[in-house]
């Protein structure tokens, strides 16, 4: 099978309140590749790299995030030719 990739862009009470660590931890536990990363307007960015289902079923725990999290929205794109260097899931 082959890898299919997604960005996410994550609105609401998403930084500061261990998003990007829990959704590394969730995305580890899926067996994805990526990164998450909080942008400058507020909102974290997720990268995923993976199987079509992993990618779903993360898509669908990114609606709610950790518990501290407020989650507004999550616009998803799919991704041509992500990086194909990923290797693990980081935070930055």
């Amino acid at each position: 099978m082959s890898s299919h990739s997604r960005r996410f862009i994550i609105h609401g009470r998403v930084q500061g309140v261990f998003f990007r660590e829990s959704t590394r931890r969730e995305a580890r536990r899926l067996g994805l590749a990526g990164h998450a990363h909080n942008l400058v307007d507020g909102t974290v960015e997720v990268l995923a790299v993976g199987e079509p289902g992993a990618i779903e079923a993360l898509q669908c725990w990114l609606q709610t995030g950790p518990p501290m999290a407020r989650v507004e929205r999550v616009e998803a794109v799919a991704v041509e030719n992500a990086t194909s260097d990923l290797s693990g899931f980081t935070t930055g």
